[in-house]
């Protein structure tokens, strides 16, 4: 079990929050959100020995989770996914693929790109490095009530569908959008 964690806010216990208190509206969620986050960051750097990305650093990591969702990319939509200059994205892909963790093939639908892919190698790395961070999460997770967990998943599914829409592009596919 990690060690307590101390000196950091903690978010509203469950069940003390109703459709009306101070901690269910934006500011409150926002802040229960930076305030998860800062947690997950103490317990990530404490599980840095446990849970080591090497041999990519936490850029190639990036790269390496884009390309997981995004198979087929090429090398100037990974750069503005990825915030990076061109040049540097190629240099961080010819890493990874000296490494054999992505494979380059001409595109088929222009002779002048290439597409981008994980290979078995690398989804094989991503595989291993998710289940050690499952299992250092789980420790965590497994101290919490069923109905907490419960809220938690139904929490960050909306989270993460609200990024998805905020995303560059999001919505440009299919349009969709949640209701609530």
């Amino acid at each position: 079990m990690p060690q307590r964690l101390t000196g950091l806010p903690s978010v509203p216990a469950e069940g003390s929050c109703t459709e009306d208190s101070p901690g269910t509206g934006q500011d409150g969620a926002a802040r229960a959100v930076r305030e998860v986050t800062d947690l997950l960051e103490v317990l990530w750097s404490d599980s840095r020995d446990k849970v080591p990305t090497a041999p990519v650093s936490s850029s190639q990591l990036k790269a390496l989770y884009v390309l997981d969702h995004h198979e087929g990319i090429n090398l100037r939509s990974l750069g503005e996914v990825l915030g990076s200059a061109p040049s540097s994205v190629s240099r961080m892909c010819d890493r990874l693929q000296a490494l054999g963790f992505i494979e380059r093939s001409p595109s088929s639908a222009s002779r002048r790109e290439l597409e981008l892919r994980l290979t078995n190698r690398g989804a094989k790395y991503l595989a291993g490095l998710r289940a050690r961070r499952e299992a250092v999460l789980w420790e965590v997770v497994s101290a919490m009530t069923p109905s907490a967990r419960r809220a938690l998943v139904q929490g960050l599914s909306g989270f993460r569908r609200a990024a998805d829409r905020l995303a560059p592009g999001a919505g440009e596919a299919d349009g969709a959008t949640e209701t609530a």
